[in-house]
């Protein structure tokens, strides 16, 4: 297997075919990750959820990370890691059209893009409040890999050869683990 750095452009068009990914912020250094859809546009990602945990952690902190992938199999795969910034869509008159524009977007991308956000919760055995919140990150900058069995040809299997060493190390510590 080889892996490759996806261009800045390959990461935008994985971004831009993508629906599904998942968004990690943090509060007073515990990290969080969770599954958000998304639709990518114009250096941002546009998302929708309930106010809840994650909406009060990004509003403390907007540094946030977004991973997006597409697995063929566990030797062919692509994913970006997006570095960010959480900047929330009031429901203000100044706000509505970047609202309008997030829910044609999220529509555009998916047919169901509201379901996970707006799904009855229950939180230790009582109903969460369903308050709608429309969000984007701007992307501050974005990274990917790219893995292709393309190299399989060129690799040895046999754990004692000079051109794997490190595996045959890697074999020998986990033999005494």
């Amino acid at each position: 297997m080889l892996i490759k750095e996806l261009t800045r452009e390959e990461c935008l068009d994985l971004l831009d075919r993508a629906h599904l990914g998942r968004l990690a912020c943090a509060h007073e250094s515990q990290p969080y990750v969770v599954p958000i859809y998304f639709a990518y546009d114009n250096d941002y990602l546009y998302s929708f959820s309930t106010v809840g945990q994650k909406i009060e952690w990004m509003r403390d902190n907007p540094k946030v990370c977004v991973e997006t992938d597409e697995v063929t199999n566990s030797r062919q795969w692509l994913s970006v890691i997006v570095l960010g910034r959480y900047e929330e869509l009031p429901d203000t008159p100044e706000w509505q059209p970047a609202r309008a524009y997030a829910h044609r977007k999220l529509e555009q991308r998916n047919p169901i893009w509201w379901e996970p956000g707006y799904a009855k919760t229950l939180l230790h055995d009582t109903e969460r409040p369903l308050m709608p919140s429309f969000y984007r990150i701007r992307i501050v900058q974005v990274t990917g890999h790219r893995a292709s069995p393309e190299s399989d040809k060129h690799v040895v299997t046999s754990p004692s050869t000079p051109d794997n060493s490190w595996l045959h190390k890697i074999l020998q510590v986990l033999k005494q683990a």
